[in-house]
């Protein structure tokens, strides 16, 4: 990407040349998946995946999916942008050696067996830190998956799956989340421009990878899982003043208790420090926190692909008594304001319902509704000055077609700057649900979780406004 040319993390996302150290021909190894989501990608064929070279390096010098395979870094003929290293890591600092000899200037490092095992783990990170930047070489990991970019389909994790492309970038201190949300997304059509599974932090952290996306014109929200920062200052620092000011930004930070911090440094030799300064941090450089992983994901998605509430006030419409009063519980709970609505606003909806509805906020428009009040009592709320976002909870029953609800709740939404959010309540896995999220409305199946969404989009207008008004 040329606005990103220049930047010292350019080659982990933009590369045209891939070596993978440690690549196998062994389904099952490593290095065999690695090679796989690069020369397969997610189509699974030859030609489907990354479109640079790859350069397999094995001391078999066997081929691996019809590439030619060097035995050591140096054999390789032309210039190699990024390595992958996936060795035991005994070897790796030899092998890093060899790549600053090729003029390699990014490495990453899979190879686990560093800090996070203990005194000596932690010793040859030290080393290898230390060598790589006297070389000028920039680290990513170890103890990590890998990158994915899905502009250039560059997938160098060992990943089962792929992301769907779309405006998240994710940086997570564990693999494993990664692959969670990868996983996650494919069935819920939550789209990501960039994955970065980070590891130890030997060299790169969190506060290079944001920042790096903060300048990525694909980002329209940044994701983060952490366990603990490696310069708390910094990290406060870069999303208040390089961050948080141009993109929206959810950091889920795992170890609140004790138990979670013992966990974490177990995990990745993280030391989890003050649950207390790390809230007070996130808070105050205004981007905000999600305390489980639904949370980041609904968040996530919201930010991502609905524009921010920009004024006090949301509406609630259903035709579900019950999930409506779910709905209004936790707007409550959580600090969402609820729009008032104005006596021309009910005059409005009252003329398109029955004398049984509910006369306020939440608008209950009554279970036996049909396709056209729902539209109609939409298209009031949506031109109505005090609701500045809507919260659309459905109830199926037969004389609604959920895909025709579906449908209409994405045209409704067309019409206006204001937010959407959705719960088709008890459904799973069907069409209806589907449309709405390919068309950027995030939907869930209970109606507590639109409701913390649009909390978080709540959230991102209020920065907005008092920034613009400092």
């Amino acid at each position: 990407m040329e606005t990103l040319k220049g930047h010292p993390l350019y080659p982990f996302f933009w590369p045209d040349s891939v070596a993978v150290i440690g690549a196998s021909s062994k389904p099952g190894k490593v290095g065999y998946a690695i090679m796989s989501n690069l020369i397969l990608g997610a189509e699974g064929q030859l030609g489907g995946g990354f479109r640079g070279h790859v350069y397999p390096v094995n001391p078999s010098g066997e081929d691996i999916f019809r590439q030619r395979t060097y035995k050591k870094v140096g054999d390789i003929i032309g210039k190699v942008d990024l390595a992958i290293v996936a060795i035991p890591a005994a070897g790796v600092e030899q092998v890093l050696d060899e790549c600053a000899g090729k003029g390699i200037r990014a490495a990453v490092l899979i190879t686990s067996g560093f800090s996070e095992s203990g005194e000596q783990g932690r010793e040859r990170e030290r080393r290898i830190v230390e060598k790589a930047r006297a070389r000028g070489m920039r680290l990513l990991g170890p103890n990590c998956i890998g990158v994915i970019n899905t502009s250039n389909r560059l997938n160098t994790t060992f990943a089962k799956k792929a992301p769907p492309r779309g405006p998240i970038s994710f940086v997570s201190q564990s693999g494993a989340i990664c692959t969670s949300v990868i996983e996650y997304s494919a069935g819920e059509y939550m789209g990501f421009a960039n994955f970065v599974s980070i590891g130890n932090k030997s060299d790169l952290e969190d506060s290079d990878i944001i920042e790096y996306y903060a300048k990525d014109p694909s980002t329209k929200c940044i994701s983060i899982y952490m366990e603990a920062a490696k310069d708390g200052r910094r990290f406060y620092e870069t999303l208040k003043k390089k961050v948080v000011p141009v993109k929206p930004v959810v950091v889920l930070k795992a170890g609140r208790t004790a138990a979670g911090a013992r966990a974490a440094s177990s995990h990745t030799g993280a030391l989890a420090g003050s649950d207390t300064a790390y809230s007070a941090a996130i808070h105050e450089s205004g981007a905000i926190r999600a305390v489980t992983m639904l949370e980041l994901f609904d968040f996530s998605r919201a930010l991502a692909y609905q524009p921010p509430v920009m004024g006090d006030g949301i509406a609630i419409v259903s035709n579900a008594g019950g999930p409506a009063v779910i709905a209004a519980d936790v707007a409550h709970d959580i600090g969402l304001p609820l729009s008032t609505l104005s006596k021309d606003t009910l005059e409005a909806i009252g003329s398109v319902c029955p004398p049984t509805w509910s006369r306020g906020n939440p608008v209950d428009i009554i279970g036996d509704s049909d396709l056209d009040r729902y539209q109609r009592v939409l298209e009031i709320l949506v031109a109505a000055p005090e609701v500045h976002g809507v919260i659309t909870i459905v109830g199926p029953q037969a004389v609604m077609p959920l895909e025709d609800v579906a449908h209409m709740i994405v045209d409704v939404s067309r019409t206006t700057q204001k937010p959407f959010t959705a719960s088709f309540v008890g459904v799973v896995g069907q069409p209806s649900e589907d449309y709405l999220d390919q068309h950027g409305i995030p939907e869930m199946e209970v109606p507590e979780r639109p409701v913390r969404a649009m909390k978080a989009l709540h959230h991102r207008g209020l920065y907005l406004r008092r920034r613009k008004f400092a």
